[in-house]
């Protein structure tokens, strides 16, 4: 009989506690849950959302992530959602339910974006809960799909965002004559089930993680919540992504990554100074003077 031992930890300011289980417990790709409904495949987040203090749950291979409500601090309840939890795996609970063997049916949908050179392919199923970028094949260690796409000789760039994939392609080769095969590919492979990511990729150092939001002044948090409310959508609508970067106050430079789409695109210059930067001059008078593309 097996015998789960789980080690908790968290950090003070900060909504997410870790729960290291010493077994291999759930899948090997990272599964993130926003409410009961979400989970129900897995039994064991479900009691966890019983808890009337957790928002959102992620389960990996030897790791349960909880985050909670403002309502309390972790301090005063992770041993017992820590026992609780090794109770559960120790009593026999079910951790995820067994999956039938049946074909998920999926269809992919291609769509043009600002940029010639890169083709948006849309999925009717989640990909990935964060988005992830890979400019060669070396980067994409962590993605099968990813790896497997840069084995196309036309494709020179993959990112991939919640439901859709992003691909930035070589001059030499025109959409035309590659779309139907590239849209194709990618929809056979997530029919068969292969992962998208087969771990969690490591964040872009930048202050655009919101679990460091704490980490951020006030007028950083300002703009990334400007970010993230009025410009990400937009963006990803045409198949990118932006993340703030820096913001420097001795000059009021907002310095931000494009990805995916945005990354190089010929309307990029245009996009920053008449839109996000008109934006962020309006919602913030008198902090800024200007939003610079690290990479664009």
């Amino acid at each position: 009989m097996k015998i789960y031992r789980i080690d908790a930890s968290y950090k003070k300011k900060n909504s997410w506690a870790h729960f290291e289980v010493d077994q291999s417990i759930g899948p090997k790709e990272i599964l993130q849950y926003k409410n009961i409904d979400a989970a129900k495949e897995s039994p064991l987040v479900q009691q966890l959302f019983y808890l009337p203090f957790v928002k959102s749950v992620n389960l990996s291979d030897k790791t349960i992530s909880v985050e909670r409500f403002d309502i309390l601090e972790w301090e005063d309840v992770i041993i017992e959602v820590k026992e609780q939890l090794e109770t559960y795996l120790n009593d026999g609970g079910i951790v995820i339910e067994a999956k039938k063997n049946d074909k998920i049916p999926v269809s992919v949908y291609a769509e043009s974006t600002p940029n010639p050179g890169v083709m948006k392919f849309v999925a009717n199923k989640q990909l990935v809960s964060q988005s992830v970028e890979f400019k060669n094949i070396d980067e994409a260690k962590i993605s099968p799909l990813a790896q497997k796409l840069f084995h196309f000789a036309y494709v020179k760039e993959v990112f991939i965002d919640v439901n859709y994939v992003s691909i930035t392609k070589y001059e030499v080769t025109e959409w035309d004559s590659v779309v139907m095969e590239i849209r194709e590919f990618i929809r056979a492979f997530i029919e068969q089930g292969n992962l998208i990511l087969t771990e969690v990729p490591t964040p872009i150092n930048t202050n655009s993680d919101k679990e460091s939001i704490e980490n951020l002044n006030p007028t950083e948090e300002q703009i990334v919540s400007i970010l993230e409310e009025y410009i990400k959508p937009a963006v990803a609508s045409d198949g990118g992504n932006i993340k703030f970067e820096s913001y420097d106050e001795s000059n009021k430079s907002v310095h931000v990554i494009l990805q995916g789409a945005c990354s190089g695109c010929p309307s990029s210059t245009f996009t920053l100074k008449n839109g996000i930067e008109n934006m962020l001059k309006e919602m913030m008078p008198g902090k800024i003077n200007t939003v610079v593309a690290v990479n664009g």
